[in-house]
C-alpha cells in the first residue's frame, strides 16, 4: 500500500493534467463537501492549473460554516448563564451570532467562562475539577467527530458526572446534500465526497449520489495527488455519461467503514431535524441525544431554541457553502472581512472556503 507521501509526489501528475486538459468536455461544476479538500484544494493551486472550464466549488462540508447565526445566538445566551462554563473547540470561539460584533471569544473577554478543549474528554476532566459548576460542551461537527463526541456521553454517564451535558451541534452529511440536490439553483456536476466522513461511514454511504441523482462521486483522499486523480475519474464519469461511486483513498475508506464507530453512534445518538446555514430546516439532518442519555443534554437542560435567522451585514456565507458563488465574489471578501476581522463564519474557520481563498489569495 502506498504511503501518504507518495500522494504529494508530481511524478504522474503532469500525465493527469494532459489527459484532463484533453478531455473535450462543456464546463464541469465539481463539488467537495470537505473543509480539509478545501483548504487543500487552495493550498495546493489546483483550480489554477486546471483548464478553464473545470470549476472547483466549496459546498457545506465546514461544520463551524454551517452553523447559523440563530444558533450562535442561543449559544451566546448560554455564556451569560451563571454558573456555567463552556467548552468548545477553537472555530467556533470567532464565529458571529446575529450581531456581527458579538461571539463567544468577545463574551469570554467579557469574563464569560468560556474554554477551549481539543476532545469532549477535556470537558469531562473540567466538570470533574468543577463539581459546584455546570460545564457544557459544545459538540460541533460531522460524522467524523461523532463517535468521539458519542462516547464522551457514555464516559459522563459511567463517571456519574450530573454536571457534565453535551449541546449536540452534530450534524449528518447525506440529508445537506439531498437537500442541496434539490434547489432549483443547483447546478453541480460532480462530487468529491469527504475522505474523513467516509472512514467512519464506508464509501458506500455516498451510493445514493449516482444511483438516485446520477451524478458521479468519488470519494477522496487529501493529498494533491489525491484531489487531483479524484477530479481526473469524475471527468471520466461526466465524458463517459456512466456516473458511479469510486472510491480514490482506499488507504483509508472501506466501503462499510468503521463499524465500531458507527455502533457507538447507533448507541447514543439518534437523527432530528437541524437547521443549516444557506440550507434552512432539513428533516433528519442533525444528531441529537437519545432517550436515555437525556440528563446529559443541555439543549434540554438550559430550554435551547434557536431561532431560524441570519445576520443582516451582506456576507454570502449561505450562498458560498451552496456552490452559488466564491468567496471571491462576496462584495465583503478582504475589504470589510478578514481573518483578523470575519464577518462570516467562512472567514473564521480554518477549514473555510474565504479563510482558505484568503490565505491562499496569491496563488488564487
Amino acid at each position: 500500500m502506498l504511503s501518504e507521501s507518495a500522494f504529494r509526489r508530481p511524478q504522474g501528475a503532469e500525465k493527469l493534467l494532459t489527459a484532463i486538459r484533453e478531455m473535450d468536455l462543456p464546463e464541469a461544476r465539481l463539488m467537495e463537501v470537505c473543509g480539509t479538500h478545501t483548504m487543500a484544494i487552495a493550498k495546493s493551486g489546483l483550480r489554477q492549473v486546471l483548464p478553464g472550464n473545470i470549476r472547483l466549488l466549496s459546498g457545506p462540508g465546514c461544520p463551524v460554516c454551517v452553523t447559523p447565526a440563530g444558533v450562535m445566538d442561543e449559544i451566546l445566551r448560554l455564556s451569560e448563564l451563571p454558573g456555567v462554563i463552556l467548552t468548545t473547540y477553537g472555530d467556533l470561539m470567532r464565529v458571529p451570532g446575529s450581531d456581527p460584533e458579538d461571539s463567544l471569544q468577545r463574551r469570554k473577554a467579557l469574563g464569560a467562562d468560556i474554554r477551549w478543549v481539543y476532545s469532549p474528554m477535556d470537558s469531562l476532566e473540567i466538570a470533574a475539577e468543577h463539581p459546584e459548576r455546570q460545564v457544557v460542551f459544545l459538540g460541533v461537527g460531522f460524522e467524523t467527530t461523532a463517535p468521539g463526541t458519542a462516547l464522551a456521553v457514555l464516559e459522563a454517564k459511567r463517571r456519574g458526572l450530573r454536571n457534565f451535558s453535551m449541546l449536540c451541534l452534530l450534524k449528518r452529511t447525506e440529508p445537506a446534500l439531498r437537500a442541496l440536490i434539490r434547489r432549483p439553483d443547483f447546478r453541480v456536476n460532480g462530487f468529491l465526497c469527504p475522505g474523513h466522513v467516509a472512514t467512519i461511514l464506508g464509501a458506500d454511504a455516498f451510493r445514493f449520489l449516482p444511483e438516485e441523482y446520477g451524478l458521479p462521486a468519488v470519494v477522496s483522499g487529501f493529498e494533491t495527488g489525491d484531489l487531483l486523480t479524484a477530479v481526473y475519474r469524475l471527468l471520466c464519469q461526466i465524458r463517459d455519461g456512466k456516473p458511479a461511486l469510486e472510491n480514490e483513498y482506499i488507504r483509508a475508506v472501506s466501503p462499510e467503514g468503521n463499524t465500531a464507530a458507527r455502533a457507538l453512534m447507533s448507541q447514543v445518538l439518534e437523527e432530528r431535524p437541524d437547521i443549516w446555514r444557506g440550507l434552512g430546516a432539513i428533516e433528519g439532518s442533525g444528531f441529537g441525544l437519545k432517550a436515555e442519555f437525556q440528563d446529559y443534554d443541555a439543549a434540554r437542560r438550559f430550554d435551547f431554541c434557536p431561532q431560524n435567522r441570519e445576520n443582516t451585514t451582506g456576507c454570502r456565507c449561505g450562498a458560498i457553502i451552496c456552490g452559488q458563488m466564491s468567496p471571491q465574489d462576496c462584495p465583503l471578501f478582504g475589504k470589510r472581512c478578514q481573518p483578523d476581522h470575519p464577518v462570516g463564519p467562512c472567514m473564521v474557520s480554518g477549514e473555510g472556503a474565504c479563510a482558505a481563498a484568503f490565505h491562499y489569495r496569491r496563488i488564487e
